[in-house]
């Protein structure tokens, strides 16, 4: 049975992607910062699944918490197949003078940091195995830059950068590596990037169908499930209604 670890699992993409994983007969290490919910994702995927699930809450932009994390998993757990770094997150949308730190370090923290510090934890084991898979989440704000983006953009940047640099460090060890940049995806990523404000992160998917967090999983189980010989470098994932990072058609 093959191991994958999800990071950000409680909701959207990471959540998506534990249940197909689970369905197509992988066992489970999730993480997450809300505990509840947490535990109520591991006793269900286990219970639908019949899969062995092993949960860790922690926040990954924690070093010492991702190292005791990591580093004590239980036997049946060590081997790990797949690392998705997926957990992330947009704060604010303000222009770069009126940015505030507070959430230009959240973004720096999770999103470029807590993967890192992740990575540097489960590509020892992968070399040491010959075999691995790493799959990044970035975004099209990785690919091109707009306006009031500033810091998030440059995040996600790094990770499309890292993405390409890992690929090629990790070449001789036989470790693949997929960069996955969506598109619009109807999350909790606007309710977290305007704190709350429900009316203003609905209406960013507003007159179009924006990606579900099934789709995104859907390319990343395939890209996942190629044969061995085959690396899927880059993913580039949007609505039928979005064209790039900022033009969309409306209804």
């Amino acid at each position: 049975m093959k191991t994958i670890l999800i990071t950000g699992a409680t909701s959207g993409i990471g959540e998506a992607c534990a249940n197909l994983f689970s369905e197509n007969g992988y066992q489970l290490i999730i993480t997450g910062r809300r505990k509840d919910k947490l535990e109520k994702l591991a006793d269900n995927l286990s219970s639908q699944y019949n899969c062995p699930v092993l949960a860790l809450n922690f926040d990954i932009a924690d070093q010492v918490a991702c190292e005791n994390a990591i580093s004590n998993l239980p036997s049946q757990f060590k081997k790990i197949d797949v690392l998705l770094n997926n957990a992330g997150l947009a704060a604010g949308l303000n222009p770069i003078q009126e940015g505030l730190l507070s959430d230009w370090e959240a973004m720096i923290d999770i999103n470029l940091k807590g993967l890192l510090y992740v990575t540097r934890l489960v590509a020892p084991v992968m070399t040491a195995q010959k075999y691995g898979h790493i799959v990044n989440i970035s975004s099209v704000a990785g690919k091109e830059n707009y306006a009031n983006g500033n810091v998030y953009c440059a995040t996600k940047h790094a990770v499309d950068s890292l993405s390409q640099t890992m690929r090629i460090d990790l070449l001789q060890h036989g470790v693949k590596v997929t960069n996955i940049a969506p598109g619009m995806v109807e999350t909790e990523f606007s309710l977290v990037r305007f704190k709350g404000d429900e009316k203003r992160a609905k209406n960013v998917y507003s007159g179009l169908i924006p990606l579900s967090a099934h789709d995104i999983a859907e390319a990343i189980y395939w890209a996942v499930s190629r044969p061995d010989h085959v690396n899927i470098s880059d993913i580039v994932i949007t609505p039928k209604a979005q064209a790039n990072a900022t033009t969309t058609l409306r209804k």
